[in-house]
């Protein structure tokens, strides 16, 4: 009797001892973070751009289509500080086109006056690097409500998700912010000069919607696509991949090169070792 009472009494000591271990794990568990919680409720849209997966390929017109974007919507506040004007050759443009590309730039570039010594511009030479809209970051903090806009040259690879983050928020304004979210973190209310966006980190941005309505920009005749605000999204998406990696398809290529290279070694391998056998079980046979 007092052995079994024993045993009840041990059992109780170790049910409680299980249970304040579980009230103590979940207690001091790390509570979720907003961050956490926006990519839980909303998950990245997909771009499905020509260039993704292993096999993938830049898609040129793509890419023109992209840097118009860019151009005529992005470069009023983001620079592009390591993309040369002569690196869009790569984009199938003529040498021509580009120096004219270069020649109309809105902004022109910044020059010393050999004169005085001053500092001044000039029209952009294909060799120069595309300029950025501010002269620096306390002009550009001035001009975006204290918010500095990034450098958009390596976008696509600063941020988790790629060009699928950045059509991702491109598309993501518009949208009633959710109770839900509200209740959980109400610090996160949009406030006075924010834009409401599901994609960004804490779903308040100081970017108003850069691309508001189809048509907004003009695509070239021989273009047979049609400027949605889906399409330029995507496209402008895809424009920055390349930016970010201009040799991407040179790096694929020398990847598969590379594994084709492994495989024919490794079968190699595989038959001499199997060849080596067998001759091995002859030699014994005989």
């Amino acid at each position: 009797m007092i052995r079994i009472f024993a045993v009840l009494v041990g059992l109780f000591f170790a049910g409680m001892m299980g249970y304040s271990a579980i009230r103590s794990a979940v207690n001091f568990a790390p509570a979720r973070t907003a961050e956490e919680y926006v990519h839980e409720a909303f998950p990245l849209k997909h771009a499905d751009l020509s260039s993704d997966g292993v096999l993938g390929k830049f898609d040129r017109a793509q890419l023109q289509r992209g840097f118009q974007v860019y151009k005529e919507v992005c470069s009023s506040c983001h620079s592009m500080k390591l993309v040369s004007f002569r690196d869009l050759t790569d984009l199938g443009y003529s040498e021509g086109q580009i120096k004219a590309i270069a020649k109309d730039w809105p902004v022109e570039s910044p020059s010393i006056n050999p004169d005085t010594g001053e500092t001044t511009t000039r029209k952009s030479l294909p060799s120069d690097k595309i300029p950025t809209p501010y002269a620096n970051d306390v002009a550009a903090r001035a001009g975006n409500n204290n918010a500095l806009p990034p450098d958009l040259s390596l976008m696509t690879k600063a941020r988790h998700g790629g060009a699928d983050y950045v059509y991702s928020l491109l598309t993501g304004y518009g949208k009633k912010q959710s109770a839900e979210l509200l209740k959980e973190f109400p610090d996160m209310k949009t406030g006075e000069g924010q834009y409401y966006n599901t994609y960004f980190t804490n779903v308040n941005i100081a970017m108003a919607p850069p691309l508001t309505a189809d048509g907004q920009v003009s695509y070239d005749a021989g273009n047979k696509v049609k400027p949605t605000v889906d399409q330029m999204a995507k496209d402008v998406s895809a424009f920055l991949v390349w930016t970010a990696e201009p040799k991407l398809e040179n790096r694929k290529r020398a990847g598969l090169a590379t594994m084709a290279f492994l495989l024919l070694f490794l079968c190699t391998v595989f038959v001499s070792v199997v060849m080596w056998i067998f001759r091995v079980k002859l030699s014994d046979i005989a």
